[in-house]
């Protein structure tokens, strides 16, 4: 029985009891399905729901009456073994082992959907994530963002939401002067202008520049400017695009920040809040009155001089994608950032939308590398920060992928390169795919001694305590999954993943699959042996279920 399952059970079983009359609630109060979770002490039962407290109140009745009264005609269900009632009004439920062990059987038949909701269907979400310049290569901030941000729009897929994955691209403003200034110094080998970028990646874009416009020294300093500009722009943002399909990231949407200001988006977005209400003109400025909205002042949109000031963009993209169809607009930024959200959100408010429903804002935390217990700060091909490929190089993709979304977004992270290269336990990227290709060689395995799943599957008899472990956190994944969507917190899956596999080594460590020998002589396969194997599948699709949701293989051997 799967956890829905039981769950339309606990509901029906409330449904009839409201009908007898054991519980006066109306008949439309009842739910289709109520809420179960894991008890956090499995000596209190397989699950657990706090239904009765819920809607005791609006039966006008006791908790733990209106919970008796439920337990009664609960405990006589198929596949319930036993209902307790707890402390107000909880119930907690054991499964008999056959109804308990059937879930193994149903995760193998769902197999890549077992887990999936739809929670959030019939939602568009624009998720924008990383979002760096193109003046340099990715740096490790925006390493972790490309992680997170690519295993978030993968969860919220996962409850039914349409994601459109979004890059920003920054191509107006003085970093991009500053770029070009670079590059044509490098090209003509003087030093870098104050405040200009460095590094090997400067030379070898400015050489390539060179190449394909051999007399591009030789023109006037503002037209070789503007080439090194759009040439150098041009490269650098396609190495930056190449870097992060290695790292399996791809985007649906690359937006340029020029076409808010060519397209007439910035002059549409100050329209429409005028319509509103809430521009105001000031001192020969045009602002956006954020301060009637929880912001600490009101903000500039159009300066004095007629110029647009950085926020007009902001506002201008907002209304962009609200006009694309997007009801929740996600940004993943920078720790430097956190100055930023309150004017985003009275931006939010004042387009008449909900802050933090609309528009979600979250904010990450620095990465830090370690290698032989020391940090690693310079990067061989930026000359400054360590960048995206360092980190590739040193552990691969896989590991650096898993290693970062397995953190929450908020926290500062130390990634260990000596840890993440090792085949230990004690690397956790290891441990979770050891654990799926474990699952894989047993079902090798157990094919050559003649066990097969189709030949016999008899749930009762996965009686075993490591049994009722593993079954335990296999029905568990989809309320994980459905958390992480709920909560955009992609490591609540990580740190899922660990768990089963713990949970999984264990159960190996204690049960056979494959018929054990005796004196070289194997014992007869019997529908333990393939009962064992059904778990044994179940827990490899859940596995390889998690770990695509984070962007890493599932190895089928390491």
């Amino acid at each position: 029985m799967t956890p829905e399952e039981l769950a339309s059970v606990i509901a029906s079983c409330l449904r009839d009891a409201v009908v007898a009359g054991e519980i006066t609630l109306a008949v439309e109060a009842v739910p289709d399905a109520v809420r179960v979770e894991r008890p956090k002490n499995r000596d209190h039962g397989d699950w657990s729901t706090n239904v009765a407290l819920q809607l005791a109140k609006k039966a006008g009745q006791n908790p733990r009456d209106f919970a008796l009264a439920l337990a009664a005609r609960l405990s006589n269900a198929t596949g319930v073994a036993k209902v307790d009632v707890a402390g107000p009004g909880f119930l907690n439920i054991t499964l008999d082992a056959a109804s308990a062990g059937e879930l193994a059987r149903a995760i193998v038949t769902a197999g890549h959907a077992f887990g999936r909701g739809d929670a959030l269907a019939g939602h568009k979400v624009n998720l924008e994530f990383v979002s760096a310049n193109p003046t340099g290569p990715i740096h490790l901030g925006g390493t972790r963002w490309a992680a997170v941000g690519d295993a978030l729009a993968r969860v919220l897929e996962a409850a039914g939401a349409s994601v459109t994955r979004e890059y920003y691209f920054n191509d107006h403003g003085a970093q991009i002067d500053r770029f070009a200034q670079s590059l044509m110094a490098a090209a003509k080998g003087e030093e870098a202008p104050e405040d200009g970028y460095a590094g090997g990646y400067i030379s070898d874009i400015a050489a390539a520049v060179v190449a394909q416009e051999p007399d591009v020294l030789q023109r006037p300093d503002d037209e070789a400017q503007e080439i090194f500009r759009s040439r150098g722009v041009s490269m650098m943002f396609g190495q930056i695009k190449q870097s992060l399909h290695n790292f399996g990231v791809d985007f649906d949407v690359y937006f340029h920040e020029n076409e808010l200001h060519e397209s007439g988006a910035v002059e549409r977005a100050i329209a429409k809040l005028s319509e509103r209400g809430h521009m105001e003109e000031r001192d020969g400025a045009l602002w956006l009155k954020t301060s009637q909205f929880g912001d600490d002042k009101d903000r500039v949109v159009v300066k004095s001089d007629g110029n647009a000031a950085y926020f007009a963009g902001d506002i201008a993209y907002y209304l962009d994608k609200k006009e694309r169809g997007h009801d929740i607009e996600i940004l993943i930024l920078g720790a430097d950032h956190h100055g930023y959200v309150a004017r985003m959100m009275a931006m939010c408010a004042a387009y008449g939308d909900t802050p933090w429903q609309n528009l979600v804002i979250l904010i990450g935390q620095m990465v830090n590398l370690v290698k032989d217990g020391q940090p690693v700060r310079m990067s061989k091909r930026a000359g400054t920060g360590v960048v995206m490929e360092d980190l590739v190089e040193a552990v691969g993709v896989d590991a650096a992928r898993y290693s970062i979304a397995r953190y929450s977004m908020d926290s500062n992270i130390d990634i260990d390169l000596d840890l993440l290269v090792q085949r230990s336990n004690d690397n956790p990227v290891f441990y979770v795919q050891y654990a799926h290709a474990r699952t894989c060689n047993v079902a090798r395995l157990a094919a050559g001694d003649g066990v097969h799943r189709e030949d016999g599957f008899a749930p009762q008899l996965l009686t075993h305590e490591t049994e009722s472990a593993l079954l335990a956190i296999l029905g568990d994944y989809p309320r994980v999954l459905a958390q992480a969507a709920a909560l955009r917190e992609p490591h609540r899956v990580a740190r899922y993943l660990e768990d089963l596999a713990a949970k999984y080594h264990k159960w190996y460590d204690e049960c056979r699959v494959r018929p054990a020998l005796t004196d070289g002589v194997a014992e007869e396969v019997t529908d333990l042996h393939r009962t064992r194997l059904w778990l044994n599948d179940a827990t490899r699709q859940v596995l390889a279920n998690g770990l695509d949701l984070l962007g890493v293989s599932a190895p089928e051997q390491l």
